[in-house]
């Protein structure tokens, strides 16, 4: 199994750069886990029914692309918003071919990688708590910490600028917190703390268990009651919501045979094992993302000082780079407009979340086969979707 990260040619960044997102076909008002979407303007919920979202003017237009896009056959779900207000939200394809389960808005997907904004957000908050500072080194955190790593602090983990290596392992070998730690510790550096920039989901991992350490409750514990709670959603996590097996998306590989749900992989009992915990593996909704979206619009879950952290341009992606890290984000431009995004896959599903930081629209889109072969590709795809829907989006009407 891969480990969770960027896909391949999927650091789109580069093949973002020159436009400037995103969907419909089974809508979102009542959805199928019985809640509503809510905009909020000033902190004020205001019902956002599937009528209401039919009727934004770019709706149609963003219906009409992805009909003409989206692969025939591919299950997904696309949502775009514009600021607070939702275009639209929408399944496409079945979520599960053997039982007849349509995709909608309110289908439970692995986000992968972009489980790392959680992480980012976790750790930025911990800090407006006065728990942690992104400058203290690793040292608080960890015992036995080698000479070749004292100097790596929790900023470097954030910017994926620590040395460390991509994995130490497989995304569901048995890893515990403590062991995940020391084969991280134990690991030759790829380069010296603070240098380079090296994508490493074995970083965010330690990061998920500074959260531990640091607010003295379990990682997932910690997002759930500061971080998803207070923004409202309610289908987000590794065990802790009530998942319906049966809103589970089931991921299918390149060849069309099923792999199960998340949850019917090697896992322990409080989510995935350490190799994937905090980097990935996160199961959410497009409904979900929207509302984490708003929450972060409306600084209802991290004041805007601390929201700035997350989208501050710490270090270039790669040597000659036009696209930079945050915390937890990929930061660029397009056509003058600033952009935050990332994307995330294990080999099954795919998706990328982008948010325009200028006007506030979003573009979330996730697959549960990302490729089928001779058919479709949806990461090669990335481009065209996310920046096609969010053209349309942005339309002035």
């Amino acid at each position: 199994m891969t480990t969770y990260g960027d896909l391949p040619a999927r650091r789109i960044l580069a093949a973002l750069l020159g436009l400037l997102v995103l969907v419909p076909v089974t809508a979102c008002g009542t959805s199928q886990d019985g809640d509503r979407d809510h905009g909020t303007t000033g902190g004020t919920a205001t019902a956002t029914t599937a009528a209401a979202a039919k009727d934004h003017p770019a709706a149609r237009s963003v219906a009409a692309y992805l009909d003409d896009v989206w692969p025939e056959g591919a299950p997904g779900t696309v949502v775009a918003a514009r600021g607070d207000a939702l275009v639209t939200c929408a399944g496409r394809g079945l979520a599960d071919r053997a039982a007849g389960t349509r995709a909608r808005c309110g289908t439970v997907y692995d986000i992968a990688s972009m489980t790392k904004q959680f992480t980012a957000a976790a750790i930025v908050k911990l800090q407006s708590e006065g728990r942690l500072r992104t400058s203290d080194r690793i040292g608080r955190y960890f015992d036995h910490v080698p000479a070749d790593k004292r100097g790596i602090t929790l900023h470097h983990l954030l910017t994926h600028t620590a040395g460390l290596p991509e994995a130490v392992g497989d995304d569901y070998d048995p890893l515990s917190r403590d062991e995940l730690a020391a084969a991280a510790l134990a690991a030759p550096l790829r380069s010296r703390p603070g240098d380079t920039y090296a994508y490493s989901n074995t970083g965010y991992s330690l990061l998920a268990a500074v959260v531990e350490k640091a607010s003295g409750t379990g990682y997932e514990a910690y997002l759930a009651g500061r971080l998803f709670r207070p923004a409202g959603m309610t289908r987000t996590g590794y065990v802790l919501p009530d998942w319906d097996p049966r809103r589970i998306a089931v991921e299918y590989d390149r060849r069309g045979r099923p792999q199960g749900t998340p949850l019917d992989h090697p896992w322990a009992a409080d989510g995935p094992y350490w190799n994937l915990r905090g980097n990935g593996g996160m199961l959410s909704t497009a409904r979900d993302l929207l509302r984490w979206h708003r929450a972060l619009l409306s600084h209802r879950v991290l004041d805007e000082r601390a929201t700035s952290l997350l989208f501050r341009r710490y270090v270039r992606e790669g040597a000659g780079a036009q696209s930079y890290y945050g915390y937890g984000w990929s930061l660029l431009d397009l056509g003058g407009a600033r952009v935050a995004t990332h994307d995330g896959g294990n080999g099954w599903s795919a998706g990328r979340v982008t948010r325009f930081l200028d006007d506030g629209t979003l573009v979330f889109w996730v697959s549960s086969a990302a490729a089928r072969a001779g058919r479709w590709d949806l990461a090669a795809m990335d481009r065209e979707l996310t920046t096609g829907v969010a053209e349309r989006v942005r339309a002035r009407p």
